[in-house]
């Protein structure tokens, strides 16, 4: 089974993108989705979110703007924040590829907004990347409720720079240019990918794991969609 990740900074059109490659008829993994689970009624971080930051939980739930409060430029809290979540979202990534296996599956698409940051992208047998103008991504971001400069700045400081994250990649989608252009892309790299045979399903425990920031440089340029 072939493992795409998909990938991009905040406000760069990953969630539409997500949705594109679920029309095309492949199964996606929603990260965001996983964290919401874990942090919802009765999800599988609760207990835990509260014993590291007492207050964060209300009515059963992680109260999502406490919590964001709390780790805010606060490097040691956003780590503790880590620590409980990733190793249960990974789970939950776990449980979806091998349910997508046992399906027959042929190639799935995983949807990590920190796929490199936090040390995913090496068990991809390719990265995607979404990308968009700086003007047009803020004007995305700002649209949304609640959201303001500061907190941009803030996510952004957490996040690779995106020029890095398009030299790692081997795809680079811009989602700028209209949908048609983006779907077509889309429709590229699932023939591309499908035409391919996955190295990391089902896993390996001898292969080596690079650190979060572990280099990823395209391995099939010639296969790469031009801008």
């Amino acid at each position: 089974m072939v493992i795409v990740g998909l990938t991009g900074s905040i406000g760069m059109g990953k969630t539409t993108t997500a949705g594109m490659f679920r029309d095309l008829g492949v199964a996606v993994y929603d990260s965001d989705a996983a964290v919401h689970g874990l942090l919802a009624r009765g999800g599988g971080a609760v207990a835990a979110v509260e014993a590291a930051f007492p207050g964060a939980v209300r009515d059963g739930a992680v109260d999502r703007a406490v919590l964001r409060e709390r780790v805010f430029a606060d490097g040691d809290a956003l780590r503790r924040l880590e620590a409980i979540v990733h190793p249960r979202v990974r789970r939950v990534q776990r449980a979806f590829l091998r349910r997508a296996a046992a399906r027959g599956e042929r190639l799935v698409v995983l949807d990590i907004p920190l796929l490199f940051e936090v040390g995913m992208a090496w068990q991809c047998d390719a990265v995607v990347v979404v990308t968009a103008p700086p003007f047009l991504q803020r004007a995305r971001v700002l649209a949304r409720p609640g959201m303001t400069e500061e907190t941009l700045a803030g996510i952004l400081a957490n996040q690779l720079p995106d020029r890095e994250k398009r030299r790692r990649a081997e795809f680079v989608v811009q989602t700028g240019l209209g949908r048609g252009f983006t779907l077509r892309r889309l429709e590229r790299i699932v023939r591309v990918m499908s035409r391919r045979r996955g190295r990391f399903w089902p896993p390996r425990a001898h292969l080596p794991q690079p650190g979060p920031y572990a280099r990823n440089r395209p391995r099939y340029r010639n296969d790469r969609p031009r801008p």
